[in-house]
């Protein structure tokens, strides 16, 4: 049992160096993938009159528009690529982290199993169930019976050697549950703004055709006009789906995190009550 904890925790350094790998190359890859579909699909010739790009979009044709709304639009379809990168990649984490079963089952069953007594066979349900909070429950009970076969420490000492067992475990579990949520968080407020930055320079284009002697060129006007809308909606869908995102993440964290401190408080409360 010494070891436990090293090895957690190495494990724990290994997960978090493989996370922050995944990140960098995910950043990288979703901006790359966003350059390429504008310049390559948006782009192609054949979304423009006369099969040039530089010609007006056909009548119709969204792909030719957007590409016309400036080099902005790689940057956000990056950003919006990173949004879904990041979703599977967090609901991938999450679902495992909750194990096989259902989280709420599990910890009332293990309650159950607790209040009778039977520690082994709680053991034997977090292996079943595996995820962080079969892992955090399941470090609990280990020490429970530990302390249990400890005439040495008397009630207070044994209840308090099981919580910091529980928190402990909690503390090498959890933060894998909130890696790259930050970078959520930041895609809500990032996206916005570099919409805001294509609105601007698509209406710096729509007031210099106005600006132009004589008659205003319509053709520019109108592609400036179209270039900021575009920028716009495309970083309020980005900042608006992050969000969502986020929030779902943010709750299921929620009620992971509360499922352990409630078994964790029936693994203690269990002992004392066992051992006055």
């Amino acid at each position: 049992m010494a070891n436990a904890p090293k090895t957690s925790t190495i494990k724990t350094e290994k997960s978090n160096s493989t996370s922050n790998v995944f990140a960098s190359l995910a950043i990288i890859i979703c901006f790359v993938v966003g350059a390429l579909v504008w310049r390559y699909i948006m782009g192609d010739p054949n979304n423009f009159v006369d099969g040039d790009p530089a010609n007006r979009p056909k009548e119709g044709n969204y792909l030719g528009m957007v590409y016309h709304a400036g080099y902005v639009v790689p940057v956000l379809l990056g950003l919006f690529l990173m949004v879904w990168v990041f979703a599977i990649e967090r609901f991938i984490v999450i679902g495992r982290a909750s194990g096989k079963g259902n989280v709420g089952n599990f910890v009332r069953k293990i309650q159950s199993l607790i209040g009778g007594g039977n520690i082994d066979s709680a053991i034997s349900e977090c292996d079943k169930q595996q995820g962080s909070v079969a892992n955090v429950i399941k470090a609990g009970l280990l020490k429970y019976k530990d302390v249990s076969a400890n005439p040495a420490l008397d009630t207070e000492q044994a209840t308090v050697a099981i919580q910091k067992e529980i928190e402990e475990a909690t503390a090498l579990e959890m933060p894998m549950l909130e890696k790259n949520l930050t970078i959520m968080a930041t895609l809500v407020s990032i996206g916005t703004l570099t919409g805001l930055l294509g609105t601007v320079t698509g209406m710096i284009k729509a007031f210099s055709a106005l600006a132009t002697g004589g008659a205003p060129d319509s053709a520019q006007l109108a592609n400036g006009i179209s270039e900021a809308l575009i920028n716009t909606a495309t970083g309020i869908a980005t900042s608006a789906i992050a969000i969502v995102f986020y929030n779902i993440f943010t709750s299921k964290i929620d009620t992971l995190t509360y499922s352990i401190d409630e078994a964790g408080f029936s693994i203690v409360q269990t002992y004392a009550a066992s051992h006055k």
